[in-house]
């Protein structure tokens, strides 16, 4: 086995293992011989393995034999059908006389298991072998060690001590049934009983946080942190339909591998300027580079740099109320766009609005010094105006309620271009400060109305087929043909927006209140709007897109460039170069069957 381990050295990820391992992966492959035109597998079938084109060329189809790739020496197959359900998802067949060598498929789940560079090439989606025990990571339910202290409200204060320390906790929640009603600590036993010199007799009701900021069990770690330092607190209770089932506290957390995301987002919190605030947000791009050096996923990453943001318009939304006074009707400040999907990179402008309590008068001057304050903070922190306008400080997107709902039903019922347009991007609403019920109803009501109406659906199917993934004839890509990013892609308009519109559509059709593009995907699959097959195929994709974009723009930043979307394919590597090709062929795909009006459970 000689010559397979000499070849497979100039392979990537192989060349990075150890020599030892390299020799005992090499007695693990097999050599086959194939004429020209010899069919390898065929769409559907069961694989062996992975395939490794040693000489010759091989041509890889889709489903209906349109054109994926064409693969020379070096070049690996089959990977994608052999990671997900072990069934072949494309069709490979010789363009000339070839050897190709075969590593059985338990061969490489076990040199993904033992190997990071092998488990990060061959699943840039970022699975299993790849997901870290960080805890900022982890779910909230999945840190919760041991059954919650509680007692009812009017349990003495000295029993309510006793009972922490008997059961060596620092909080108690406060409970009737199992309906959480408060939270003692640690902390309100020494400033609030001790301090005040209380009746130690009294009932704990007196000395409780009455409704404290609970979460469910399916939230983050990170989010955890994130509140903890903006608010100040050491405990959060944990809440899952309706019951009290667990309290996280700081000493749960002290395994914390994202703390620079936490650290930028304490920062903002206690910024006493918007120009400090821009300090910190300066500080991003280094994050992501350094997110993505640690092989984070990128839903991880996106999620992250957009919860700065949001840190970031709470902080401005809370000087400019210190500055103006407290606003004179409620009002909820949602943002769209990327950051109300979660999705921010390291570019980003901003994409927000003002929904205003019925029957508020859209001319108070409060609002609109507040839109210009904030959103004047917002460029200054990094987040430049929005070219289209789309902006709190523009009258039109600062507006009550009810002219909202009247927004949202005009669109749907006269669905002209300039609507479809609108309709994109306010159906990614977000609440990020002030009274989220504003936006709630609204949202479920325009969910609902949308749906229904046919026409306007079409419309909107019609409106995301405008982008198309950049694949070019022959196998390629169709590149930018002149100006700054000659030669390269898009990898924003081009890769990650059709997969945004697609998922928005599909959110229409079920109703699905998700805003979050990958989250939407999910449930569309769970909600049966898409196929299962489908769904994971164009998750995989989206996946692949978003990780490839990601890493072009930490490679940007490390070369002290700004980041961009913009990608040369000459830069990557072979095997990248192909797979991103076959995820732009999926989206192409998911969009010619929703265009047809099948792609909904096709």
């Amino acid at each position: 086995m000689s010559g397979i381990s000499d070849f497979i050295s100039t392979v990537h990820p192989y060349d990075s293992l150890s020599r030892d391992e390299l020799a005992r992966v090499a007695t693990s492959f097999s050599r086959r011989s194939y004429p020209a035109g010899a069919e390898i597998y065929h769409f559907g079938d069961l694989l062996p393995g992975l395939f490794l084109i040693e000489s010759g060329a091989v041509h890889v189809t889709d489903r209906n034999g349109e054109s994926v790739s064409e693969l020379g020496p070096r070049n690996s197959f089959g990977e994608r059908g052999l990671l997900r359900d072990g069934c072949a998802v494309t069709s490979a067949r010789t363009v000339e006389d070839s050897v190709v060598l075969m590593l059985p498929r338990a061969e490489l789940t076990q040199l993904m298991a033992t190997s990071r560079p092998v488990a990060r090439f061959f699943d840039r989606g970022g699975g299993a072998m790849l997901r870290t025990a960080d805890v900022a990571l982890l779910k909230v339910g999945d840190l919760l060690n041991r059954r919650p202290q509680s007692c009812p409200p009017d349990t003495p204060i000295i029993d309510a001590a006793r009972l922490m320390r008997d059961a060596q906790v620092s909080s108690l929640g406060v409970t009737e049934g199992e309906r959480l009603i408060g939270l003692v600590t640690i902390r309100d036993m020494s400033s609030r009983v001790v301090a005040e010199g209380r009746d130690l007799h009294s009932p704990v009701a007196e000395v409780m946080t009455a409704d404290p900021i609970t979460l469910p069990p399916s939230a983050l770690g990170y989010d955890v942190l994130n509140i903890m330092l903006e608010k100040r607190i050491g405990h959060l209770p944990i809440i899952e339909d309706g019951r009290f089932i667990g309290m996280i506290s700081q000493t749960d957390l002290t395994r914390v591998q994202a703390i620079s995301a936490t650290a930028l987002i304490r920062d903002i919190s206690q910024a006493k300027t918007v120009a400090e605030m821009a300090e910190t947000t300066a500080r991003i791009p280094d994050l992501l580079a350094q997110l993505v050096r640690a092989h984070q996923r990128h839903e991880v990453i996106t999620r992250m740099i957009s919860d700065i943001a949001d840190a970031v318009t709470r902080r401005l939304l809370e000087m400019a109320e210190t500055q103006l006074g407290p606003a004179p009707v409620p009002y909820l400040w949602a943002a769209c766009g990327s950051q109300g999907r979660q999705e921010q990179t390291g570019v980003s402008d901003q994409d927000n609005c003002l929904i205003l309590a019925d029957g508020a008068d859209p001319a108070e001057p409060y609002f609109e010094a507040l839109a210009r304050f904030v959103c004047d903070g917002l460029n200054e922190c990094g987040y430049v105006y929005c070219p289209g306008d789309m902006m709190a400080t523009n009258p039109r997107w600062r507006q009550p309620r009810d002219v909202w709902r009247r927004y949202f039903r005009d669109w749907i019922a006269t669905p002209d271009p300039e609507a479809q347009m609108l309709a994109s991007v306010m159906f990614d609403l977000r609440a990020i400060g002030g009274d989220g019920t504003l936006l709630t109803g609204l949202q479920v009501e325009t969910l609902e109305r949308a749906e229904k109406n046919s026409i306007f659906v079409a419309h909107m199917v019609t409106n995301s087929l405008k982008h198309r993934p950049p694949l070019g004839f022959i196998g390629g890509f169709s590149t930018i043909r002149s100006g700054e990013h000659r030669d390269h892609i898009d990898m924003k308009h081009g890769g990650v927006v059709p997969v945004t519109d697609l998922a928005r559509i599909y959110a229409l059709q079920g109703r699905l209140t998700p805003v979050n593009t990958r989250a939407r995907l999910q449930d569309a699959e769970a909600k049966g709007v898409i196929s299962g097959s489908g769904a994971r195929d164009l998750i995989a994709a989206y996946d692949l897109i978003q990780t490839i974009r990601l890493d072009n723009q930490a490679d940007l930043i490390r070369a002290s460039r700004a980041p961009d979307n913009y990608l040369s394919p000459a830069d990557l590597p072979d095997f990248e170069r192909s797979h991103l090709r076959d995820a732009f062929v999926v989206v192409r795909g998911m969009q010619s069957a929703a265009g047809h009006g099948k792609g909904f459970l096709g």
